[in-house]
């Protein structure tokens, strides 16, 4: 096991900010992630210069940009500060990462991020957002976590972003950087606070739908062309109408047929295949797509593994299609005014046989230069795992998608030596 020790645990605190205190209330989207633990990810790079004083500067350009805080059923943003952890791994080395054994993704890598095991529900005491800085011995893993119920994917890299610009560029007191851009809003006829039962706010059970000591991850790269044979295949198995299959979604379809048909399930199971949405722009009025917090929706595909495999690429590819253009301003809302009148809030988002489609491909990743060189490699942390969870990023080559892929080890296994799988795929 690698030896990762902890040099520093502080709290950094924005500068003294004066502006007025806000404080946002949360919507039921916010709320269905109160049982969720925080989404954590990391991104390795190389060595900076020796010269370069990393810690110091990474914390001396990090409150300028954090603004968030919070207590129980709302966002309170009081300036309280996030968690930065500065640790030393230097017994690992970037290889370690980039070309582990078996291409199965080190279970070292957990100790590189700071929220393991932290509930949303935790946030009335824990830091909503965390950072660990470890040094390798030829390079650096910064990796976080953030609370699910104030931020999503889209708000979170973009947050990142702002953090790695300011830090590059210096910190020039006198250049003004715009503000995150908070949500405003909530829905029409929805009073709040939103009053949810004492029942469905403890913490949830600690045993996942399938023991983590059974799951096993590996990252699988499809390459611009991969990704242009599927989407050509999946668009040429389906009727001239239905015609617009995206590149994501022909590339999810491959993953999940792929997945199925190597699952060992009776034709008669039903299977899922649920998609998180950034839904900004299919609201109406749509928010701007800056917009800072959670606004994510689930399209969820369902038939059953004999018809799954009965079926082409293109067939799975049109049911992950049509329940993502299902995903609307009038369902998200149906959702929200149901949800209000008796509150539900799940133990885990993944259930049996079921594909879950996290991340995003268009997410800015390999853009966040703190100075001392791009990312080389993202990768996901221990944070709402489930047998089925794919985390799809950009790749490091323009027009590349990565998925950091969880599944039963048995399962694993044989997806790694699948040659119809391998053909359009490939052991990152």
């Amino acid at each position: 096991m690698a030896d990762v020790v902890v040099l520093s645990k502080t709290i950094v605190r924005p500068d003294g900010s004066d502006s007025e205190r806000v404080k946002i209330h949360l919507t039921p989207w916010d709320l269905f992630f109160l049982r969720s633990e925080y989404p954590q990810r990391g991104l390795l790079f190389p060595k900076p210069d020796p010269e370069t004083d990393i810690i110091s500067q990474l914390k001396s350009s990090f409150p300028r940009t954090e603004h968030e805080e919070t207590a129980s059923f709302l966002v309170d943003c009081d300036s309280s500060g996030v968690t930065f952890i500065h640790a030393s791994a230097q017994t690992v080395s970037v290889s370690d990462v980039l070309e582990p054994v078996n291409g199965i993704v080190p279970e070292f890598l957990n100790r590189f991020f700071p929220a393991n095991g932290v509930k949303s529900c935790q946030g009335v005491s824990e830091s909503l957002i965390a950072f660990q800085v470890t040094e390798l011995k030829d390079g650096v893993f910064i990796g976080f976590g953030y609370n699910h119920m104030i931020a999503d994917g889209s708000s979170f890299w973009s947050f990142f972003n702002t953090w790695s610009e300011i830090c590059s560029t210096g910190v020039d007191r006198n250049k003004k950087f715009p503000p995150l851009l908070l949500r405003g809003w909530f829905l029409d006829g929805i009073d709040y606070p939103i009053r949810v039962p004492i029942s469905e706010t403890v913490p949830p059970p600690s045993s996942p739908v399938a023991s983590s000591s059974l799951l096993q991850e590996k990252v699988f790269r499809f390459t611009s062309r991969n990704i242009s044979e599927l989407k050509s295949k999946a668009n040429g198995e389906v009727s001239s109408n239905d015609r617009k299959i995206s590149s994501l979604q022909a590339v999810s379809a491959h993953m999940w047929r792929s997945i199925i048909r190597n699952s060992d399930l009776n034709p008669e199971e039903v299977v899922y295949c649920k998609l998180l949405m950034d839904m900004r722009r299919r609201l109406n009025p749509p928010l701007e797509k800056e917009c800072f917090g959670n606004v994510v929706g689930f399209a969820t595909a369902t038939t059953t593994a004999g018809e799954m495999l009965s079926n082409g690429l293109g067939w799975a590819a049109l049911q992950i299609n049509k329940t993502v253009g299902s995903q609307t301003d009038e369902g998200f809302r149906v959702f929200a005014e149901n949800w209000v009148k008796e509150p539900k809030i799940p133990n885990h988002v993944a259930v049996s046989n079921s594909v879950i489609v996290a991340s995003s491909p268009w997410f800015n990743v390999y853009g966040n230069d703190f100075g001392w060189g791009k990312p080389i490699a993202v990768r996901a942390g221990p944070g709402n795992t489930s047998d089925g969870k794919l985390i799809v990023y950009p790749g490091i080559e323009e027009g590349n998608i990565e998925i950091q892929t969880c599944l039963s080890s048995h399962v694993l296994e044989k997806l790694s030596t699948d040659a119809e799988f391998l053909k359009h795929a490939c052991l990152v």
